[in-house]
């Protein structure tokens, strides 16, 4: 009977099924489990985003017979650099404009109110459903300027709850940077010459795709970043070094991130005059085209190979799921889980007889 692909193929699912059942039952096994990871999640994360962004220089180092540990001392001594750069000179300029940005949004809310007003009042026929839409959107637009300062400053204080778990990044990173490339052997001393070989490729797949990913997301960011910057500085917009912060943050989401860093330009520029919303528009196509045929095939490539809708659904879930961590996480996942799948799926393939190759 079990000679039968179809019947082979129906019992793996229902063991694998099976199986996820039985997990779910003896939660209180993996419960303990979950928390450690939990625990030590902010530090693993936040330390294997910098060490992809910083192996290459250490390994450059190291090319130039520089000592590995020397390296990596150099390596934190410029992040202390970008660090201390960041709080005495970025930070202050940012905190002004943020707090100006923050006090001027009830008054961006009532110029919305009374546009809405005007332009309701120069209507000769306006439908019922869409007046009393247009009246709903401005007898609470108040509300949404309260939730969204709310929002911010709730964000803030999660970003501070943060802080302990980022204490111990630095000593992830420095053992990262120095013994990362010794885990795999590590681990494949117990096993055969086969499965040796197979998780060392496999492992090889997985870092050739996080650390394209993270590396090229992390440089598009940031020249997309400056060249919002240089933009809105020409067009003087206010609050452009705060805006352009935000559209690198939002640019580490691909595909939609660039569209989403726009929003806040436009709304701020209209408001400060129409002509300067066309124009913050303007700067985001420009800097979006840019971005999009010169910097990101040269940095990135095609290495991922996920289509855009694929990506559009990703991001959507994510972002329904599990926020805005969601949506900056969801993409490489989905290039490590894609990794591992194919990995797999091309040794059983190896493996069938030449009449078997394919699932069906």
């Amino acid at each position: 009977m079990l000679q039968k692909k179809s019947t082979r193929i129906l019992v793996t699912t229902i063991l694998i099924f099976l199986l996820i059942y039985l997990i779910s039952i003896t939660n209180f096994i993996f419960a303990p489990v979950a928390a450690y990871l939990a625990a030590i999640a902010v530090p693993i994360i936040g330390a294997g985003l910098i060490f992809y962004i910083t192996n290459p220089l250490v390994n450059l180092l190291e090319k130039y017979k520089v000592p590995r540990i020397l390296g990596i001392l150099i390596v934190f001594l410029l992040i202390l650099g970008l660090i201390f750069f960041g709080i005495n000179v970025v930070a202050p300029i940012v905190q002004q404009q943020f707090n100006k940005l923050i006090n001027s949004i009830p008054n961006m809310a009532r110029n919305a109110e009374e546009l809405f007003n005007l332009w309701q009042n120069r209507q000769s026929y306006i439908p019922k459903q869409f007046e009393d839409t247009i009246q709903n959107m401005t007898d609470n637009l108040m509300t949404y300027a309260e939730n969204i300062t709310t929002a911010l400053v709730d964000t803030v204080g999660q970003i501070f709850g943060f802080v302990f778990s980022f204490f111990l990044i630095p000593f992830f990173l420095f053992f990262m940077l120095k013994d990362g490339d010794k885990f795999v052997p590590f681990i494949t001393q117990f096993l055969s010459e086969e499965k040796s070989n197979s998780l060392r490729t496999l492992s090889s797949n997985i870092n050739h795709t996080l650390s394209s990913f993270i590396q090229g997301q992390f440089i598009v960011s940031i020249c997309v970043g400056i060249m919002l910057y240089i933009g809105y500085v020409i067009i003087d917009l206010p609050y452009s070094l705060t805006l352009a912060l935000f559209g690198i943050v939002m640019n580490l989401i691909p595909f939609v991130g660039p569209f989403l860093s726009a929003v806040p330009a436009v709304i701020v520029g209209f408001f400060q005059e129409p002509m300067l919303g066309v124009w913050a528009a303007v700067v985001m196509i420009i800097a979006q085209q840019v971005e999009s045929n010169f910097i990101s095939p040269n940095v990135m490539g095609k290495v991922l190979k996920i289509h855009p809708l694929t990506v559009i659904t990703l991001i959507l879930a994510a972002g329904g799921i599990a926020g805005f961590l969601g949506l900056l996480f969801i993409i490489p996942m989905y290039a490590v889980v894609k990794t591992i799948i194919s990995h797999f799926y091309h040794e059983w393939r190896e493996r069938q007889p030449a009449d078997e190759k394919d699932i069906i």
